[in-house]
């Protein structure tokens, strides 16, 4: 942090402060947070934030983007020859408005949408009813089957040859198993309709081979570019070529303004890094962590949700364990191991008070902790649970110094923490 920011705001500086002590403190299981590199970090405070370059490189509404428009470029190649696409915006302010600029692009208000269930693992975005996406769109919603937790395709199919949507969602933001593209894609020929792929969770995993690819299945997919990607806080679309033009105009000047050019920059970088082969290692380790980690979780007695993970996702049904979720995030945040509270699927609970905790692999791996790591970190949390379900505070304050001790013993990304 340099002096004039400290002489400017104090207030402020003393504040980041403060965040680089949580997170290099903390054992972070947050799913959809993880750490950038300090590259990334630099890209994103530099001068590029003074310009302003509404339209697309070649194409811009202010003079002054000789510079810009390489930058942008540089992102866009990068990201379409790291997933194998025809077509990338490199614009989308975040995922959420990627998303919305999916249903400008090829639907008509009243349109019916078909997308997975909040509660069963979906995005807001995916057609929810308090979702602006809900209510100017005929949303229909598919879910998990409650002995397995995991989506019944056969149903899919059913809903979707009954329903007729013009855009069926796969993807989500609790998903802990695989994706079967493939068989999305073949139901979404068999009604006409435009598959999309929201990877925002797995694009890391995609670009390092640890999760099967959407493209040549999803001729739109949808990304936030941090979470496994180890980006900034941005978003993408990619797509084949039919789809690329409804998809540019639907950003701008459908839904955004001028774009943010230190963002694209960072997506660059971080772009960049996920194409060597030590980002490939990173991506399975993560997986291999996750793993892991909900082996410690099973031994423990936990329930999770599809009995497992095949990615860098858990959820658990701590229903079981006769508390909360909220109450068991809560008690671990203040044990120093960082997860949100989570609605788990046919939850009897609300979901500002849900049944369930989520929590993912990618920023203790981006940590350097290994496998080895993941039962000690499972002991904890349930030593955690147990001592906030008897009441036991003097065990958890006691917890929470062995946490902060093994956390300052691996480095932060990003920034020097000594």
């Amino acid at each position: 942090m340099s002096d004039d920011l400290r002489s400017t705001d104090p207030e402020i500086a003393d504040l980041i402060a403060a965040e680089v002590d949580r997170q290099r403190d903390m054992v972070r299981l947050i799913a959809s947070e993880n750490y950038v590199s300090t590259s990334v970090l630099e890209a994103t405070g530099t001068v590029l934030t003074n310009k302003y370059s509404e339209g697309y490189p070649g194409k811009r509404y202010y003079e002054g983007q000789q510079v810009i428009d390489q930058v942008e470029t540089l992102a866009i190649e990068r990201a379409k020859a790291l997933f194998g696409v025809d077509h990338a915006n490199v614009q989308p302010y975040s995922g959420s408005p990627a998303n919305l600029a999916v249903y400008l692009a090829f639907l008509s208000p009243g349109d019916t949408v078909m997308g997975m269930a909040l509660p069963m693992g979906g995005h807001l975005t995916h057609g929810w009813s308090v979702s602006a996406t809900g209510k100017w769109f005929r949303s229909v919603q598919y879910g998990v089957r409650k002995e397995t937790g995991r989506v019944d395709m056969d149903e899919v199919r059913e809903l979707a040859r009954a329903e007729r949507p013009k855009i069926i969602f796969c993807g989500g933001t609790a998903i802990p198993r695989t994706i079967d593209f493939p068989a999305f894609a073949e139901i979404a020929h068999e009604v006409d309709a435009i598959l999309v792929a929201d990877i925002a969770h797995i694009a890391g995993l995609v670009a390092g081979g640890a999760h099967p690819s959407p493209v040549g299945h999803a001729p739109v997919i949808s990304t936030t570019t941090h979470k496994t990607l180890r980006g900034p806080r941005g978003a993408m679309l990619m797509s084949d070529a039919e789809h690329a033009s409804a998809l540019d105009k639907a950003v701008f000047p459908g839904l955004q303004g001028g774009p943010h050019n230190h963002t694209t920059a960072a997506i660059a970088v971080a772009l960049k890094e996920a194409s060597t082969p030590e980002f490939r290692d990173y991506a399975h380790a993560i997986v291999a962590n996750a793993a892991a980690l909900a082996e410690g979780l099973l031994s423990r007695g936990f329930d999770l949700v599809s009995g497992g993970t095949d990615n860098h996702l858990i959820l658990i049904d701590l229903a079981n364990k006769a508390i909360p979720g909220k109450k068991a995030a809560k008690a671990l945040d203040r044990a120093g191991i960082e997860l949100n509270y989570n609605t788990v699927p046919f939850d009897p609970r609300k979901p500002f008070d849900p049944s369930g905790v989520r929590l993912g692999t990618s920023s203790v791996t981006s940590r350097g902790m290994t496998t080895a790591d993941m039962d000690r970190i499972a002991g904890w949390i349930d030593a955690v649970v147990s001592a906030e379900t008897a009441g036991d505070e003097s065990a958890v304050e006691k917890i929470a110094a062995e946490v902060h001790e093994f956390a300052r013993s691996y480095p932060m990304p990003g920034l020097l923490t000594d």
